[in-house]
């Protein structure tokens, strides 16, 4: 005969007795977390490019160390004997918030211990000036997202669903003699043309498409390499630069639009979000920085702001008339390498600038 009354005190007790255990192997682990930390009296909270970190970590319980291994954003730093003091010179680290991993051996054990710095930019940009040189007539039903010539030709990408297009136009004026709709679902935006091939983002869609830039016949689409949004685009001839709304920049390789790096952009010690509709313009990225009708000049290789373009004062040059001035903003760049000019519209506006930048 099955006694329950005895069962059920057996499973009472095994779960008493599993549940300490659980609760004495985790409160172990804690125990071993605070045994170290990353001593942050020689930690700063923002580090320049050219500056040297130092680690090394609290032992409050003086306990025998073996080896530390250190790692910034898990990519090895260094390793010490016992607790040594390990220096690592930040040259080539990114611009951005750096995960600091301190891998602890000591007494037969091991156990990880965390912190975090910041690097940011050393390079003061300059503010840049720019005389216009022609207007020219824009048609303002278009929400501009991309801008970009190719062989003398103005090609222009527009967003909102239902009303996104891909267009060759007269930028003398304003008319489009070619284009093609996306599908309604589609949120276009950033352009790029690289081997003659246009490259055509969507906003949240997580999708691009690839056309013919003679015919604008439709090649493939093409699904993000990872889940962000697609905001600007440009290239410097072998590779494709993707921002998606935030301080990042995507390097991708044109062939398999697979991501080969990223740099993130920083002005000083600020991070640069919103970068959107992007322009390769003499070995430099200019990035329109959303909503602030100005351009962010961008070195490609780390993502320091170099430069800053003030374009205010071509608002005050449009018809804002019964428009949105929340969605109405500069966001177009174009770059004529013939002629050395910048060619800038915006969202909905009616005209389009050709300038000069100069220092």
């Amino acid at each position: 005969m099955i006694n329950f009354t005895t069962m059920k005190k057996h499973k009472l007790l095994a779960f008493i007795l599993l549940g300490s255990i659980i609760v004495s192997c985790g409160d172990n682990e804690n125990d071993k977390k605070n045994l170290f930390s990353i001593d942050s009296s020689a930690l700063k909270a923002t580090y320049l490019p050219h500056e040297t970190l130092s680690l090394q970590l609290k032992n409050e319980k003086s306990k025998a160390i073996d080896s530390i291994i250190y790692y910034l954003n898990e990519k090895r730093a260094g390793a010490v004997k016992g607790n040594s003091k390990l220096d690592f010179a930040l040259t080539d680290t990114k611009f951005g918030y750096q995960n600091i991993k301190a891998l602890v051996y000591f007494e037969g054990q091991d156990v990880e211990v965390t912190d975090k710095i910041e690097v940011v930019s050393d390079v003061k940009p300059k503010l840049l000036k720019f005389t216009i040189v022609n207007t020219y007539p824009h048609d303002e039903t278009s929400y501009t997202q991309g801008l970009e010539f190719h062989r003398d030709t103005l090609f222009e990408g527009t967003g909102q669903r239902g009303a996104s297009k891909l267009m060759k136009t007269d930028y003398k004026t304003g008319k489009a003699y070619k284009s093609v709709n996306l599908e309604n679902q589609y949120f276009g935006e950033g352009i790029t043309i690289l081997n003659n091939k246009v490259y055509q983002l969507t906003w949240q869609e997580n999708t691009g498409f690839i056309y013919n830039a003679d015919n604008l016949a439709k090649i493939k689409s093409f699904e993000y390499f990872k889940k962000v949004e697609g905001w600007g685009f440009c290239n410097d001839g072998k590779s494709l630069y993707q921002s998606d709304g935030t301080e990042k920049i995507w390097v991708l390789d044109p062939e398999t639009m697979k991501e080969v790096d990223y740099v993130n952009v920083y002005s000083e010690a600020s991070k640069i979000k919103a970068v959107n509709e992007l322009e390769w313009v003499e070995g430099k990225i200019y990035g329109n920085v959303y909503q602030k009708d100005a351009v962010a000049v961008i070195n490609p290789k780390t993502g320091a702001v170099e430069g800053i373009l003030d374009l205010r004062e071509l608002k005050s040059k449009i018809n804002m008339a019964g428009h949105d001035p929340g969605n109405d903003v500069l966001n177009g760049l174009a770059y004529n390498s013939k002629t050395k000019t910048l060619f800038v519209t915006g969202k909905k506006w009616n005209k389009m600038f050709e300038i000069k930048v100069t220092e």
